[in-house]
């Protein structure tokens, strides 16, 4: 990936640096350690803590400071470490309460994408964040990349003219390891919680709210062609959704998804992905408009605007742990990248999510598989050039005479957050 995701330099705290706790420091958290360590080396935080039900080790990359606790419970580090900030890599289903309890225990919180899992959580969360006074930043870290705000910067411009729709498409492999790589790894739910560890929600949310984020771009800017605004929608809002949900293997959730959204200005947004395919398709966000087209490869930074030949590296992210940061030193002059706020219209898709039926689990004969053991991987046959064709008509699976298409699930999105 390029674009260094820790990239930046917070202002230095007066005093004391800040004192940051991890939750969840394996898996993914090791990521998060591996932002943290340079700041940490710096002086401009302390990291104090590591939660984990796993043991924790030292790496190269993420070594554990001399005098960071380890602990198995986020209740008693919070008590013990008195952390200023607390960045959460738990299962999604256990964000609300670790956040609600490091809330009240007076510390900010980069919380991991799905923030939550329904409207009423976000809700939840909201009103705790008011009533503590603290901030919440949310684990989208693409929205920090400056080639997402030279787009948008684009989009403002009228360099695309009236924005006509927006699209997305992404084309990754998962294997049989992955979904055993933890108990709640491809479930719907586990113990009564919804954990909905499906391609939209998890592995690919980035692309949805990347393709959200260049819409309320376009609404705030005026630049929305108009297609008949929903009475009662607030322009940006996802109004209705339209829902096809595929997978390749015995799991509860999707492995390949298309989802229609009509925001309240009239404005479709279309993603059209899948863990089943071939060639890899790193994640396209396409902004189609009366004047050209604009393409945005959201993992790597790349950025093609109209009457550009090809994909060009736009490099530069600032990181969601150095803007928090820079956040608690100057709140009026540092806004948040992606507070909770941001993130309410993505949190209603979810919704919409949990909401629909149970994936169709596709025939052998549409399948190909490869590897052995936990390597094996399954290809849907042509799938690729279906997704793309999806992302460039706006259009579901069912409307191109997919064989194995089913009807798409069609639900109303809740108007508020």
């Amino acid at each position: 990936m390029t674009g260094a995701v820790g990239t930046g330099t917070p202002p230095r705290p007066v005093g004391r640096p800040p004192r940051v706790a991890l939750v969840g420091a394996n898996g993914h958290g090791l990521w998060h350690r591996r932002i943290i360590a340079p700041l940490h080396e710096a002086g401009q935080l302390e990291l104090v803590a590591l939660v984990d039900v796993r043991p924790v080790e030292s790496e190269p990359e993420a070594p554990i400071p001399p005098g960071a606790g380890i602990f198995t419970d986020h209740a008693e580090m919070l008590a013990v470490a008195r952390p200023d900030v607390v960045v959460i890599c738990s299962p999604p289903h256990t964000h609300l309460p670790i956040a609600l309890a490091a809330l009240r225990a007076g510390a900010d919180l980069l919380l991991e994408k799905p923030p939550v899992l329904s409207l009423a959580e976000h809700r939840e969360l909201a009103a705790a964040l008011a009533e503590t006074g603290r901030v919440c930043q949310v684990g989208f870290q693409a929205l920090g990349s400056a080639a997402l705000a030279e787009l948008t910067a684009a989009v403002a411009a009228g360099r695309l003219g009236r924005i006509t729709g927006i699209s997305t498409v992404a084309s990754w492999q998962r294997t049989d390891g992955y979904y055993a790589r933890a108990p709640w790894a491809g479930r719907r739910s586990l113990d009564g919680r919804p954990v909905l560890d499906g391609v939209l929600v998890n592995p690919l949310a980035h692309a949805v709210m990347q393709s959200l984020a260049v819409a309320e771009a376009a609404v705030a800017a005026g630049m929305v062609e108009p297609a008949g605004a929903l009475d009662g929608v607030a322009p940006e809002w996802p109004a209705q959704a339209e829902l096809e949900r595929y997978r390749v293997r015995p799991i509860e959730v999707d492995d390949t998804a298309a989802l229609r959204v009509v925001l309240g200005c009239g404005l479709s947004v279309v993603a059209a992905v899948t863990l089943a395919g071939e060639d890899f398709i790193a994640g396209e966000v396409i902004v189609h408009g009366t004047a050209g087209r604009a393409v945005l490869e959201y993992p790597t930074d790349r950025l093609a605007l109209p009457g550009e030949a090809g994909l060009r590296e736009v490099p530069g992210r600032t990181g969601l742990l150095v803007n928090l940061l820079a956040h608690r030193a100057d709140p009026a002059g540092t806004p948040l990248i992606a507070p909770l706020a941001r993130t309410a219209g993505f949190t209603a898709l979810v919704e919409v999510i949990r909401a629909a039926p149970e994936p169709t689990l596709l025939d052998d004969e549409r399948l190909v598989a490869t590897g052995t053991g936990p390597d094996r991987v399954f290809t849907i046959r042509g799938i690729n050039a279906v997704l793309r064709r999806a992302a460039a008509e706006g259009a579901l699976l069912s409307e191109l005479a997919v064989p194995w298409a089913v009807k798409p699930y069609r639900a109303a999105v809740e108007t508020e957050a």
